[in-house]
């Protein structure tokens, strides 16, 4: 170990901002790509919709709210005016980008004999159908708000919805907002067929209403015409929290959501077809400000329900269906404890089944030696198995306590209630650090056998969400390996009891000693370096931001380690620059499943030191939330991810590279075979399944 390495005081970062929103182009690439299914460029779409509205509601939000500092004495955060002019210039670039991809999207999907239409291009036949359905399932659900002249409004609209900004003209012209409601209506309205069943007509429901305007109002208003248009309002996700002590920290995030839903607005997308007299009109009414990003945008707002657009046509149209595999460990084994003990397992979602996770937890509940479990929540399925198994268990007499992380951003409101679920059932429920948030992706369970207590781990690096686990992919180990599994238990006793000492030896613990090891496991490759021995650091994240590791990557590449990263989303480290990073290299693979795995191997002279973690390697991971990262000790198991983390070098179809003025140029086949990496993973999972545990 090599502390007396002086880390480099170097400036040079891409803005994390502005990197993130080059991933997001990577995400509209997929879009455009003609060689993807048509259904799943129209996916990618809604999924790159998804992807900025959660960009303005956190990224952007915090831009906005440094430039309001600029009224505190002392403040100095000039750089973010500059900041929040690139990030909108940018956005309006991928926004013209995003409105050429759909409509080139739309031309395709009529080669498929699908076709998206307005009502006004219908025939007469669709148009009587259309009439019958607004009035029988769309009327019912629309409750304009009249808007008056000296009132902001913004607060009445739900920015998880798309509204239409409605103008009814006479002698003077009366203004309302509607809200399009695809939470209680489909947005996609599949027409019957009416000549034959070849052709397929959809039409979207914003349209829908917007052709049926005059059957909203008529009856109510005067007016010579009516036009509505399309808008959609963003708000910062933040929301602060007061400090009463004898408020209960349920009751405290249960209003910390209301004042979200009244947050300032920090977007507003409107229909570039809007009249500007409209337009001016709007800006009033929604107390938009020039800080904030008015943007004009094509026909359709809230594009993320895009992200369910139905395959009407041929199987063809979407990715073929790559069938979760068996874990041959688990499956030759009646329980999951008999086949953990007898090896250390690593599954690889969602090329493997979740239902491996699940069932260790079923098992568990009704096992008559387990006689604890212990489980976080981040994030989990709406209907959860997962929830339903530790109630089970509870009823069962096992003593079961489950951590739940209340500040999951968008899911806050979803753990609350489950906090209150698994109380009512008995379970003891624990809300973690006020400071720090729970991040870790934690099971342990406790197992009575031959009279003493045996204790078993799930660590991975994604959710425990059923939903989520077929796109998302993600590293789980079970093992009972005695000091791995002690020190997940202890993670439990820290959240409950922060101030007590901790010594984890095999967990790379945040806040605890997760950047320390980090730190010195860099500095290790260094020091092979500089002893003439071969350094390599392989990374796998899905965001790269924190200074301190990114200098010290920096420092590590000029003293010769060779250095590949994978990277997802924001990466502040610019790879290629001559005397600074020329030994580093940096792909991004944006697929059909979301990249979501952070892996490390450091090269160790030879005996690879190979990690899994649920940390991002930025600030807020490592200083500010409870992590978790465990070393994989089985041999075998090193070489699978190893494996895994070359084919994915190898990629020739999705993989991007990331390069100093961010092109994301894909990485060149030449004469190299053609490798699509997640495709070429599952078939090596296939066959490695087959093999690796019949040997």
């Amino acid at each position: 170990m090599n502390a007396h390495i002086t880390p480099s005081q170097t400036t040079e970062y891409f803005v994390k901002e502005l990197s993130w929103l080059s991933f997001n182009e990577r995400v509209l690439q997929e879009a455009k790509d003609k060689n993807n299914p048509i259904i799943e460029r129209m996916r990618f779409l809604g999924i790159f919709s998804n992807n900025l509205d959660e960009f303005f509601r956190v990224r952007v939000a915090k831009v906005k709210r440094r430039i309001l500092l600029n009224k505190l004495p002392d403040a100095n955060f000039e750089e973010d005016e500059i900041l929040l002019s690139d990030i909108q210039k940018k956005v309006r670039q991928l926004g013209k980008k995003f409105n050429h991809i759909h409509q080139q999207v739309l031309i395709d999907l009529n080669h498929h004999n699908i076709h998206v239409s307005r009502p006004d291009e219908l025939s007469v036949f669709h148009l009587n159908w259309l009439k019958n359905y607004f009035h029988e399932h769309v009327l019912q659900h629309t409750s304009p708000i009249l808007l008056n002249e000296n009132k902001d409004y913004s607060d009445y609209i739900n920015d998880t919805m798309t509204y239409l900004f409605v103008e009814m003209s006479d002698e003077k012209s009366y203004y309302a907002m509607l809200e399009v409601p695809t939470d209680r209506v489909d947005r996609f309205i599949n027409l019957p067929p009416e000549k034959t069943r070849r052709h397929k007509t959809i039409v979207m429901l914003d349209d829908v209403i917007t052709y049926f305007l005059n059957d909203v109002f008529s009856s109510f208003f005067s007016y010579k015409s009516i036009a509505g248009y399309a808008i959609k309002l963003t708000r910062d996700a933040e929301y602060n929290l007061d400090d009463e002590l004898e408020a209960g920290l349920l009751d405290k995030m249960s209003k910390g959501l209301k004042q979200r839903i009244y947050a300032e607005p920090v977007r507003l997308v409107y229909d570039q077809a809007m009249p500007e007299s409209m337009l001016k009109v709007m800006k009033k009414r929604l107390g938009v400000t020039h800080h904030d990003a008015l943007i004009p945008g094509g026909r359709y707002r809230n594009f993320r329900d895009f992200i369910t657009f139905p395959n009407v046509g041929r199987q063809y149209l979407e990715n073929k269906p790559l069938p979760a595999l068996q874990s041959s460990a688990f499956k030759k084994h009646a329980s999951v404890f008999d086949a953990i003990s007898e090896q250390d397992i690593l599954l690889y979602y969602p090329y493997h089944t979740f239902n491996h996770v699940l069932e260790y937890v079923r098992q568990a509940a009704f096992d008559p030696k387990v006689t604890q479990i212990k489980v976080n929540i981040y994030r989990v399925a709406s209907k959860s198995r997962l929830i339903s198994s530790l109630i089970n268990a509870a009823k069962n007499g096992k003593l079961v306590t489950v951590m739940v992380e209340l500040k999951a951003r968008f899911d806050e409101q979803n753990n609350i209630e489950w906090a209150k679920v698994l109380s009512s059932a008995g379970i003891k429920v624990i809300f973690g650090i006020p400071a720090l948030k729970v991040h870790s992706k934690l099971c342990v369970v406790h197992r009575k056998e031959k009279g003493q207590i045996v204790k078993y781990a799930h660590i991975g690096t994604g959710n425990f969400h059923e939903k989520t686990a077929k796109i998302y992919t993600d590293f789980s180990l079970f093992t009972r390996h005695t000091g791995i599994c002690e020190e997940s238990d202890s993670v439990f006793r820290f959240i409950e009891s922060s101030y007590k000492p901790f010594k984890f030896d095999h967990l790379m613990l945040s806040p605890i000693n997760a950047r320390e090891t980090l730190l010195n496991l860099i500095n290790n490759e260094i020091d092979h370096v500089n002893n003439n021995k071969p350094g390599k650091i392989t990374v796998k994240v899905n965001n790269l931001a924190d200074k301190e590791l990114v200098d010290r990557l920096y420092l590590a590449g000029k003293i010769g380690v060779k250095i590949r990263i994978i990277v997802r989303g924001m990466c502040s480290l610019i790879p290629g620059m001559p005397q600074l990073s020329d030994n580093i290299k940096i792909i991004s693979i944006v697929d059909r499943f979301l990249e979501h795995p952070r892996v490390m191997v450091f090269g160790n002279n030879g005996d690879e030191k190979v990690f899994i973690t649920s940390a991002d390697w930025m600030t807020r991971n490592l200083d500010h939330r409870v992590e978790v990262g465990v070393p994989i000790l089985d041999v075998k198991l090193k070489r699978l991810i190893i494996d895994i983390l070359e084919l994915q070098f190898k990629d020739r179809t999705k993989a991007r590279i990331i390069d100093s003025e961010q092109k994301n140029a894909y990485v060149r086949r030449g004469n190299r075979k053609k490798i699509r990496s997640q495709i070429a993973i599952y078939d090596y999972l296939k066959k490695w399944e087959h093999t690796y545990y019949n040997e």
